[in-house]
């Protein structure tokens, strides 16, 4: 069983940061790409962004200079520097991955997992 756990979120001013975190646990044998992705009220749930096992990311263009995915592979962990927050980056971010799980004996296939959640609120 796999799952992902995320903090960081909380309630910043305009133009402050906040740092998410995601932690991956239990039978993993191997995790591929990893993202976070955004879902405000009323709104799909949107890529923010995302990172290959050998660490090339992308962003949304709403994003691009103002956050930072980063990745460190021996704790399964990702992290989402998020600087020169606005009011628009309010939504709940969620980290996904793919990730092929260990049963003892044989290597299963890669599946995607969701994390519960975090709320970002950015006040003007």
């Amino acid at each position: 069983q796999v799952q992902l756990v995320e903090s960081g979120g909380g309630l910043v001013q305009a133009g402050g940061s906040l740092r998410l975190s995601c932690a991956a646990s239990g039978n993993i044998f191997s995790i591929n790409t990893m993202g976070w992705y955004r879902q405000a009220p009323g709104k799909q749930r949107e890529l923010v962004a995302s990172i290959t096992s050998a660490g090339t990311t992308t962003y949304a263009d709403s994003v691009k200079g103002r956050f930072t995915f980063s990745r460190d592979n021996a704790k399964n962990t990702v992290y989402l520097q998020m600087n020169s927050l606005s009011p628009e980056d309010t939504a709940v971010y969620y980290c996904n991955a793919d990730i092929s799980t260990w049963n003892g004996l044989r290597r299963g296939p890669a599946r995607s997992y969701w994390g519960q959640g975090t709320q970002v609120t950015v006040s003007s």
